[in-house]
């Protein structure tokens, strides 16, 4: 029996592929490979080169690299993707050919040209967990970067990643140049949201924004929302800015609310999952965690099961399962109170006059200040028109 020498080496593996990929083949065939050979040519291959990366193979949007330091094949991801950033500047989000780009420091086998092992496995799926133009790095790589390099770094915690045995410690690189998370919470006043639109598959004209940098993170839609009017809304502004200072928020107006369209045919729990899944394509999010409030917990919940590839994580508060109309425990009292609220909302939501929306902030927010009833009275007003706060 003859015995198989297998070589082994120690070496820093950059796995990379471009976001929604198959959808922008759908979309454009000819334009997306024809972007992506001149992304290749004119910016990864030159940077590869710089950096001493070794290429390993392609598999259509996807590469896999090898490099003998873990600090150059840092160094590269970062340059590539910032290069990145430039050369989409001027397209639209939605056509966007952005990399996902895992690193990892790990024992490789090399067979005819090809290299296989732990260490190639596990920056596969340090890829598959980024985020669209961002890197994800292991905490091997982490150890032999730390002191070398000085970008700003969010912890991740250790992830349990497909068909790997154990938890990995992951962090992602903060390509923004300007400072730590902390520095930019302290600039948060300066964000300044992008209010842009999409239509529903009816459609319906949908208002979704944009503001904040870092991984994605979708808020979902729910009744009473006005994307301008909520970002200085004071029971919200610090909540929303919180966020848009770690992530790119996104959020957007339910059909019937705010800046989308009012004028509608379909309410229903069908029709805002498509909006969400509208909106979420529009903003260029491929996986990402989804935030919901009250209605908007059901809508991320249903979102969720029809896609659950593109969900990383649910966050929800205050949800419900059943609307009034169908809750099994409302009293013939309870429903005659709710059917004399529709009534006075069909009348008195749009008036001037503000004593029937006092009445519902009464109702609503009974410990309110004056300042937030007042403004919360001006959101009843410019988040919807009476026929749809009926409905």
């Amino acid at each position: 029996m003859t015995d198989v020498q297998v070589e082994r080496r120690l070496a820093a593996i950059l796995a990379a592929d471009v976001a929604g990929y198959s959808r922008l083949m759908g979309e454009d065939e000819e334009g997306t490979l024809a972007g992506l050979k001149a992304h290749r040519r004119e910016l990864v291959d030159q940077k590869l080169k710089s950096h001493r990366g070794r290429l390993i193979k392609t598999t259509g949007d996807g590469m896999l690299v090898e490099f003998s330091s873990a600090v150059e094949a840092v160094k590269c991801a970062v340059e590539v993707q910032r290069g990145m950033i430039d050369r989409n500047a001027s397209v639209r989000p939605d056509r966007r050919i952005e990399f996902r780009v895992g690193i990892n420091v790990g024992d490789i086998i090399e067979d005819e040209g090809d290299i296989f092992g732990d260490g190639v496995n596990v920056a596969a799926r340090l890829e598959s967990i980024a985020v669209r133009g961002g890197i994800c790095i292991s905490r091997q790589v982490l150890d032999q970067i730390d002191g070398k390099l000085n970008f700003p770094l969010r912890e991740l915690g250790r992830q349990n990643l497909k068909n790997i045995t154990r938890p990995i410690e992951v962090y992602a690189i903060d390509l923004n140049e300007e400072g730590s998370p902390a520095t930019r919470v302290l600039s948060a006043a300066n964000l300044k949201q992008e209010i842009r639109y999409c239509r529903a598959t009816d459609g319906v004209r949908l208002a979704y924004a944009k503001v904040g940098t870092g991984p994605g993170l979708l808020k979902s839609a729910h009744w009473l929302g006005h994307l301008e009017y909520d970002w200085d809304f004071p029971l919200q502004r610090d909540f929303l800015l919180g966020l848009a200072s770690s992530f790119t928020l996104v959020r957007y107006d339910a059909r019937g609310n705010g800046l989308s369209d009012w004028d509608v045919g379909e309410l229903s729990l069908d029709a805002w999952v498509k909006d969400m899944e509208s909106v979420a394509d529009a903003a260029g999010l491929d996986r990402f965690p989804l935030l919901g409030f009250s209605q908007g917990c059901a809508v991320s919940i249903a979102f969720a099961a029809r896609h659950p590839e593109r969900v990383s994580h649910l966050i929800l508060y205050g949800g419900f399962a059943v609307g009034a109309n169908k809750n099994p425990n409302y009293t013939a009292a309870d429903r005659e109170r709710f059917a004399a609220m529709k009534t006075l909302m069909k009348l008195g939501w749009g008036a001037d006059d503000p004593t029937f929306r006092q009445l519902f902030i009464a109702s609503m927010l009974p410990d309110a200040t004056k300042e937030q009833a007042d403004a919360f009275n001006e959101l009843q007003r410019l988040s919807a028109s009476a026929e749809c706060a009926v409905r």
